[in-house]
């Protein structure tokens, strides 16, 4: 078996089965759902995907990892439910002569789009992350933000890999909760910690940097939004951390 996509899932009904059609050209695929509690897994099986449940008990790498021990393909693609592969990465990645490449992982260009317009500015405008390998050629990394630490030669793919998050504001806010929370334990676990600098100045210098300095003003209102939710996640980060500290 050449290719296991992996999309990790919770309560995603909404996204599955889009996601699943742009991954339908790999060998095998792979949902890993954390309990959800609406439609997903019926979808998935519907589409011809494997599931397994398995409790993502607030780690990422932990989740990806136990994902690739189910996969049975030589090479792993994984992409999340909000995420597709475009036709032409599909046709890239499908007609890749994997079989007489020495590289051990490729990097994927992603496109975020939010409430219809592309994203081309600020902290996503310019997203590439290493979601093709090798099985066995490295292991995840890191609870949330995680990354696959991939040993050898890595190359990076042309055509984009699209992301349509938070596509209402209150799944924004939501997630921004959520993931704030899990980013607060992975600075206590790095030793890192809060002070009243950080939570004013951080979030501050994150849109500054976001609008600003990497022209996120360029995106019009969507542009705007995410800048200012992006600073308010850095708020709730540190303001977390501070909380666990005391």
């Amino acid at each position: 078996m050449r290719i296991s996509a992996i999309v990790l899932a919770k309560n995603e009904e909404k996204n599955i089965k889009e996601c699943l059609k742009s991954v339908a050209f790999c060998d095998e695929v792979l949902v890993i759902d954390d309990n959800s509690q609406d439609s997903t897994r019926e979808i998935a099986k519907e589409m011809g995907a494997k599931v397994f449940v398995h409790a993502l008990k607030g780690n990422f790498s932990a989740q990806r990892n136990f994902a690739l021990e189910k996969a049975r393909g030589e090479w792993v693609l994984f992409i999340d439910a909000d995420e597709r592969v475009s036709e032409a990465l599909a046709s890239e990645i499908f007609n890749f002569q994997f079989s007489i490449s020495n590289f051990n992982g490729f990097y994927l260009k992603r496109k975020d789009v939010m409430w219809g317009r592309e994203l081309r500015h600020g902290e996503v405008g310019n997203v590439r992350l290493l979601r093709l390998a090798r099985k066995g050629s490295g292991t995840w990394k890191r609870r949330v933000h995680e990354y696959w630490d991939v040993k050898g030669k890595i190359e990076e793919l042309k055509n984009p890999l699209f992301h349509y998050p938070h596509q209402t504001l209150s799944e924004f806010i939501q997630d921004i909760d959520f993931y704030s929370t899990l980013h607060a334990q992975q600075k206590k676990d790095d030793n890192e910690h809060s002070s009243i600098v950080k939570i004013i100045l951080w979030p501050a210098a994150k849109f500054a940097r976001n609008w600003i300095i990497r022209g996120g003003f360029l995106d019009g209102i969507q542009g705007l939004v995410h800048a200012s939710l992006m600073s308010f996640h850095s708020f709730l980060s540190w303001s977390k951390l501070w909380l666990i500290e005391h």
